[in-house]
């Protein structure tokens, strides 16, 4: 008599259901495992033969057969273990156990242990709504209770999972859905949380006010941002502290930042604080947007999504990183083509950049001089295509140091603006970031009044401006709108938006 439960493997960065059934026949006695399975999950087989044989079961002298399900796609992870001990350990139970998805990885003695790769599987599975309850390692359950509507059940050993599946209807969850404790808001019966501690604080850059101006403007509409300036100016500074003042994140978006935190082996910490990536300019294609022979894994795109994308240098990354990134700040999804797999990660991320204004960074300092000839410069700026400059909503040149500049905005002053404009993004029905609007909502709440109709159509005659270049000052005027709490775009805003136009 065949029995079945349910697990689960990686299909790109999204859980893919296994069906995981056993059949113990009559025949010479063996043990095989087929369905694609890896190299882990074939020494699950010595693991799952000792766990049994430590926990006084007498392994059947039969012909063990276990099929992972379906047959056509790689299954890979030590979390199989626990499914197929309880398989063959209770082969004599009647009752249909194919509601239960079990996760485990054993031990030689019987001991359940936790794997930090259950978390982004789980929270796959919740998002896609095929899960009810699970089994899980009782060590992972203070992570995995954060993960809404699953009934988790911890167990510490395998006796103590095939007693629980033996009086499976009498078996209670032990594990209540965790709350997020941060300040937070409600829009629409949806809640909203962010973090107010700002480990770094705008407080410390001292002057910049059209940088720090650029960069609360990129924060409230998620636009993409281009520092330009001397070394040592406060380019990575801004960009750095960038993070802490962008807009709150609902519950689902926390937990999907906490699920590429787990594919990257990090800690889930489920804060409302959104990710930053900084990859060196010398980091390959792959790297970046990531690849593998066999299985494409996720790159710094991909680790962006809900965040920041940092590419200090931005001259000095590769020509196929920089025109490949066209894809991802155009479509916010990046995809992967390999023989053995295609797949699609989302990459809704914010992209910031900084560069020197040449290859010695001197040229806008008055007391340095510029080492650099014309044709160095030219070839220098030159690195960086107009389509790929076109994507980049607001440029700004960084301001000369000066010993006398103060600091003026707080990081605290700057989040409460942005918090402001995401509840009037929110309430006037917008479901994306203002920078992430189609064309057709573009048209319906970026609304300019006939003065700003005007100005813009002045600016579109006198710099010949790209139909992506219009609906993009289109955006950002929205947002600086949005910031002056003006309900229609004014003549003011799109002039402001014009001055952040890459000359």
């Amino acid at each position: 008599m065949m029995k079945m439960v349910s697990c689960a493997t990686y299909e790109g960065i999204e859980a893919k259901v296994v069906h995981v059934e056993s059949t113990l026949t009559k025949g010479l006695p063996s043990f095989s495992v087929v369905g694609m399975a890896s190299a882990s999950i074939n020494e699950a087989k010595e693991r799952v033969k000792s766990a049994l044989l430590s926990n006084e079961f007498t392994f059947p002298p039969k012909r063990i057969t276990i099929n992972l399900a379906p047959s056509d796609v790689k299954k890979e992870g030590s979390q199989f273990d626990l499914s197929i001990a309880l398989l063959i350990a209770l082969d004599y139970l009647s009752d249909d156990l194919s509601e239960w998805f079990v996760f485990g990885e054993l031990g030689l003695d019987g001991a359940i242990k936790e794997n930090i790769q259950l978390y982004p599987l789980l929270l796959s599975l919740a998002n896609q709504k095929i899960i009810k309850k699970a089994i899980v390692p009782y060590e992972s359950l203070e992570k995995l209770s954060n993960i809404p509507n699953i009934e988790f059940y911890g167990v510490k050993t395998l006796n103590e999972a095939i007693e629980l599946l033996k009086n499976s209807s009498e078996a209670v969850p032990n594990s209540a859905h965790k709350k997020i404790e941060y300040p937070k808001y409600s829009i629409d019966d949806e809640e909203y949380y962010f973090d107010d501690n700002y480990i770094e604080d705008f407080l410390d850059v001292k002057g910049q006010e059209v940088a720090k101006r650029a960069a609360l403007i990129s924060a409230a509409g998620f636009h993409n941002l281009l520092l330009e300036g001397s070394p040592g100016c406060g380019k990575s500074m801004i960009a750095q502290r960038l993070r802490y003042i962008l807009p709150p994140l609902c519950s689902d978006e926390i937990l999907d930042i906490a699920k590429l935190d787990a594919l990257e082996a990090k800690e889930p910490q489920f804060k409302p604080l959104r990710s930053f990536r900084a990859p060196h300019h010398s980091s390959t294609t792959a790297s970046v947007f990531g690849g593998g022979s066999y299985r494409a894994k996720i790159g710094e795109v991909g680790l962006a999504h809900r965040g920041i994308l940092f590419f200090d240098e931005l001259p000095h990354f590769s020509k196929g990183v920089l025109e490949a990134l066209r894809e991802p700040l155009q479509d916010n999804k990046i995809r992967i083509s390999r023989v053995n797999a295609k797949v699609e990660y989302p990459s809704d991320f914010l992209f910031v950049s900084a560069m020197n204004p040449c290859p010695c960074g001197n040229l806008l300092n008055a007391q340095k001089e510029c080492r650099c000839s014309e044709l160095d410069i030219q070839r220098y700026k030159n690195r960086l295509s107009d389509p790929f400059l076109e994507r980049i909503d607001l440029c700004v040149v960084m301001q000369r140091v000066n010993p006398n500049d103060k600091a003026t905005l707080s990081s605290s002053d700057m989040h409460k603006q942005v918090i402001e404009v995401h509840k009037r993004v929110k309430l006037r029905g917008q479901n994306r970031f203002t920078a992430k609007l189609s064309d057709a909502e573009t048209e319906k709440y970026c609304v300019l009044d006939s003065e700003a109709k005007g100005i813009l159509d002045m600016a579109v005659e006198r710099f010949a401006l790209s139909f992506r270049s219009i609906k993009k000052i289109q955006k950002v005027s929205r947002t600086i709108a949005d910031l002056d709490e003006s309900e229609v775009i004014q003549k003011r805003h799109v002039l402001e938006a014009l001055s952040y136009r890459r000359r």
